[in-house]
């Protein structure tokens, strides 16, 4: 199911616009954000401000896969961890085809903690957005995160689990993760770039 454009109110300067813009023309505040570079840099009020605009746009269109992504990457960005797991379970609920709300759902399960600490039940949750992930489009940094999490919760735990944590880093080499992928995930996990 493809997502379709609406018309809405720029998060930013409430302004009309539709979600198959990126930027606001007029305030040129991010409007459908579909990466984590769109807010990485953003200043802490900048970030609230977009919160509250999804937050109005989504009172009208609360099953609009675009506005549950966006917010669950602002969600992200400020380290709301649940509430950004929320939105991104709802994008996936409204479009089941976007394998990055599997993957960013994967990441803000992990609530800002290393794999080993959390409970078996959500580890398992985590890796089946990641294997959804990549049935729906293979990709060197969403098979680089199942390494991270197999290498941290099950081997760690001396688990065994096929395939294991070299398996799928070798899969993500050959798909072609790169540092910058990397970087930007654990800084969107919260977390320390891990040593695989």
């Amino acid at each position: 199911m493809a997502a379709h454009v609406i018309d809405i109110r720029c998060p930013g300067c409430n302004a009309p616009v539709t979600t198959g813009m990126k930027v606001c023309e007029y305030c040129g505040s991010p409007v459908a954000i579909s990466t984590f570079n769109s807010v990485i840099d953003l200043p802490g009020p900048k970030l609230q401000q977009l919160t509250r605009g999804y937050q109005n746009n989504l009172r009208e269109n609360p099953d609009d896969p675009t506005l549950n992504f966006s917010i669950g990457m602002v969600y992200l960005k400020l380290k709301k961890y649940e509430e950004a797991a929320k939105a991104f379970e709802k994008a996936i609920e409204d479009n089941f085809d976007n394998s990055e709300a599997y993957f960013y759902a994967a990441i803000s399960m992990l609530g800002g903690k290393k794999p080993f600490l959390l409970l078996r039940p959500a580890i398992n949750k985590i890796v089946e957005n990641l294997n959804a992930a990549n049935m729906i489009e293979p990709r060197g940094i969403y098979y680089y995160m199942l390494a991270y999490i197999k290498q941290d919760y099950f081997a760690r735990k001396y688990l065994n689990v096929t395939p294991n944590f070299q398996q799928e880093l070798a899969e993500a080499k050959a798909l072609g993760v790169s540092d910058i992928d990397i970087d930007m995930v654990f800084t969107a996990c919260g977390l320390p770039k891990p040593m695989l």
